[in-house]
């Protein structure tokens, strides 16, 4: 697993090189940085690698912040639950209509994420999900297919970004190895391969790992 995590690592780390290069090559456009957490709101969906992935960064905390941590997420997990009695642990959204992961998540949901620092910086900012990683600039991959074709209101306040031919990655390359990964993940818990699995920061703080496998054997995916 550890090898498989450290993989996932560096596939992570070649998102961070592209991001910051971008940084270096407009830095009066961009103004993501570590600290700003504007987009650190609401929930939304990650992967299970994503979640296994921040679960070994969070271990790392001290054990009272992870206390307090923990006792947040089950409190916010458990009210999601009420409002769809569908949701329960380990918490999995495969488990339910997607119609419902929206309401899960409503785009007017500004609860900060419950790993942001009193400062505002991510308590485990080196393993945060990929999403977090990508987002406020457009995804373009390389051949000029646009993926993401948003971005972050502070950012490119005074020209469309999509325009910007330096800010291309190999997205489509990056998206098939971290879905090869995923796969590898899975197969390495259940012996199946799959290839979605999705829940919550909140979930993946307070995951189990055998709950996981089980819940995942009975998804219809």
């Amino acid at each position: 697993m550890k090898e498989l995590l450290d993989s996932y690592g560096a596939l992570l780390g070649e998102v961070d090189a592209w991001f910051q290069r971008c940084l270096d090559l407009h830095p009066d456009l961009i103004a993501c940085r570590n600290g700003c957490s504007e987009c650190c709101r609401g929930l939304f969906d990650i992967t299970l690698l994503d979640a296994f992935y921040l679960k070994y960064g969070f271990e790392k905390l001290p054990e009272s912040l992870k206390t307090k941590i923990v006792a947040s997420a089950t409190k916010r997990l458990e009210l999601l639950s009420l409002e769809n009695p569908a949701f329960v642990e380990p918490w999995l959204l495969n488990g339910i209509p997607e119609d419902d992961w929206e309401a899960l998540m409503p785009e007017e949901d500004e609860t900060p994420c419950l790993l942001l620092s009193e400062t505002g910086g991510c308590l485990v900012y080196d393993f945060r999900p990929m999403t977090c990683r990508l987002n406020g600039i457009p995804l373009i991959d390389i051949s000029g297919e646009e993926l993401f074709d948003e971005w972050c209101t502070l950012n490119f306040t005074s020209g469309d970004p999509r325009h910007f031919a330096d800010l291309r990655f190999e997205f489509t390359e990056l998206f098939s190895r971290e879905l090869r990964l995923f796969q590898e993940l899975i197969h390495c818990l259940t012996g199946t391969i799959r290839n979605e699995v999705d829940l919550f920061i909140p979930a993946a703080v307070v995951m189990d790992c055998n709950k996981i496998v089980t819940a995942i054997a009975t998804l219809k995916i």
